[in-house]
């Protein structure tokens, strides 16, 4: 007894992977594969060129996250005019949350200090760095409501670098090279 439709070729089917679902679905998923091993290629390559067009980012700063959730107080233990203000200004414009600013007990201090108030000392460092402050200190105190306070000493601000123009530079190369 014959099958009809038995002999020769079958139509409208194709052998498995001979452009049929499977090899059309595995196409589909390789290629994905690819675009994704791809993105992250470019992506890492990025972040180690530095090419991602972002600030430079200190350790300590990384390791915290957003400054915007760090409570910051600010006070002027040197009796200098506006310089709790200014200490702010640079703080709030890097995205820390300064809670208040004002003046210190007492206009005695010599050296700044940054303190953590809650025990997580890397948010402090975080603070320290952002304005050139050496000395961090763990005191902590949960009546205050904030992460870090920072005590202005005479030492800051600290002094401005020395930056040389385009001009200056080549002239000092020119001299060098006499």
């Amino acid at each position: 007894m014959a099958v009809k439709g038995g002999g020769g070729k079958s139509r409208g089917r194709r052998p498995v992977g001979a452009g049929g679902r499977g090899g059309r679905g595995a196409s589909v998923a390789l290629f994905l594969t690819l675009g994704l091993v791809a993105a992250f290629a470019v992506s890492l390559f990025a972040r180690l060129a530095g090419g991602d067009g972002a600030e430079p980012v200190t350790p300590s700063a990384r390791a915290i996250g957003d400054p915007a959730e760090i409570r910051v107080e600010v006070l002027n233990g040197a009796g200098t005019s506006g310089l709790a203000r200014d200490a702010t200004h640079r703080l709030r414009g890097l995205g820390f949350d300064v809670v208040y600013f004002g003046n210190a007990t007492n206009f005695d201090r010599g050296r700044s200090v940054v303190l953590d108030r809650t025990g997580s000392p890397e948010r402090a460092w975080a603070v320290a760095t952002s304005l050139e402050i050496d000395s961090v200190a763990t005191v902590p105190d949960s009546t205050l409501l904030l992460d870090v306070t920072v005590v202005l000493g005479e030492d800051w601000p600290p002094a401005p670098r020395e930056r040389k123009g385009l001009a200056e530079r080549l002239r000092g190369v020119l001299d060098r090279e006499r």
